[in-house]
């Protein structure tokens, strides 16, 4: 059989996976449609990690200090900082009575590694229900502990939210990474209704203190300075005890990275947990990478040696309509729908960016989270 037949044939079997994945896993999400929570009123302790964050802490600490909720403490963890944040969280300790400081001083065995000290955090946490954020980030609304916090349940002792980044104009690398956490965040909403949850974002998700316990906290991955978040609902979520909370009022914005290296690298440290996920999760979300990077790689091969183009081409619309039609659905509920227009281009540079971080990793390791 002639080589250019057999690479047309990969292509229509590329297609029919990227097809039952968009209408199996990303519809999930798509098609949802929003359930509102009855309020309640369990006491809970914000927990955030700060390492030389003095200044974004002066900036959206404010944000959740303010919130609308009856029973909350926060808990701020200086990580061994070397600028001002511990002055800072003391500041806002000595006005505010339900602050609590956690100051960790580095030592040799967990130098660097933000787990250690988000444990300490989670240890000296008053309350049992646990929310989660960073120091960079704030809650879009004054109802976001409320609105979290209305998802536990008996049985659901997970609570897995959406963080995005702020916008900034005329910004093709901010589109980039806005549509990277969209598709993130539609990826981890749509496998949990599925009834496999496989990550969380450390910027805005919730568990209870149990769960941590029970876990053995990170002690599982200890080793691996990220995952405390992604890596670690990895390891404790199932369908039962994981639910997802996606009402605009309990959404977190984070500041976006400035440059396309920062991002390099913020992404090369996340990607490094990927590895110690469960196998059928790391089997799903390989096999969606290796599809998306072969749809686009024979797609425009085919067309470039003219072979069945008109079929080619009427693939390539097709698949975009199912991506439009995904994201469209998605962004009513997480917003971003200034990036719809841009969708294959930035698919196409966020495959190649992916690439190209597969490929440093290999190479070398990033040891520490900040």
């Amino acid at each position: 059989m002639n080589i250019v037949v057999i690479i047309f044939y990969f292509f229509l079997v590329v297609v029919f996976i990227q097809f039952i994945y968009y209408t199996i896993f990303l519809t999930q999400f798509a098609c949802l449609k929003t359930k509102k929570h009855n309020k309640k009123n369990i006491a809970v302790s914000v927990i955030i990690c700060a390492k030389n964050e003095a200044e974004n802490l002066k900036t959206f600490l404010p944000s959740i200090i303010n919130q609308d909720y009856s029973s909350f403490e926060i808990v701020l963890i200086n990580d061994g900082s070397t600028d001002k944040t511990l002055k800072v969280i003391q500041k806002f300790a000595s006005e505010n009575d339900n602050i609590k400081i956690v100051d960790v001083k580095s030592i040799e065995a967990f130098w660097g590694n933000k787990k250690y000290a988000l444990t300490l955090g989670v240890k000296a946490a008053s309350h049992n229900f646990l929310l989660f954020t960073d120091a960079d980030c704030k809650p879009v609304s004054k109802y976001w502990i409320k609105e979290m916090s209305s998802h536990f349940s008996k049985q659901n002792t997970i609570v897995l939210g959406y963080s995005g980044y702020a916008k900034v104009k005329n910004s093709f690398m901010n589109k980039l990474i806005r549509f990277e956490t969209l598709l993130t965040a539609i990826q981890y909403f749509s496998f949990a209704n599925f009834g496999m949850p496989y990550m969380g974002v450390g910027r805005n998700m919730a568990y209870r203190k149990d769960e941590f316990f029970n876990a053995r906290g990170f002690m599982s991955h200890m080793d691996i300075k990220s995952g405390d978040d992604d890596l670690f609902i990895n390891q404790i979520a199932n369908t039962q005890n994981t639910t997802t909370c996606y009402t605009k009022d309990s959404f977190t914005l984070s500041k976006p990275k400035e440059s396309l290296r920062s991002w390099f690298i913020q992404k090369r440290r996340h990607i490094t947990t990927a590895k110690r996920y469960k196998t059928k999760h790391k089997m799903v979300l390989s096999l969606f990478f290796l599809s998306q990077f072969m749809f686009w790689s024979l797609a425009i091969t085919l067309l470039v040696i003219v072979f069945q183009w008109k079929i080619v081409l009427s693939l390539i619309i097709l698949r975009i309509g199912f991506l439009f039609a995904v994201f469209a659905f998605s962004t009513k509920k997480l917003g971003d729908k200034d990036i719809l227009l841009l969708l294959p281009f930035l698919e196409l540079f966020l495959i190649i960016f992916q690439i190209t971080i597969f490929i440093s990793n290999l190479v070398s390791r990033q040891n520490y989270w900040k």
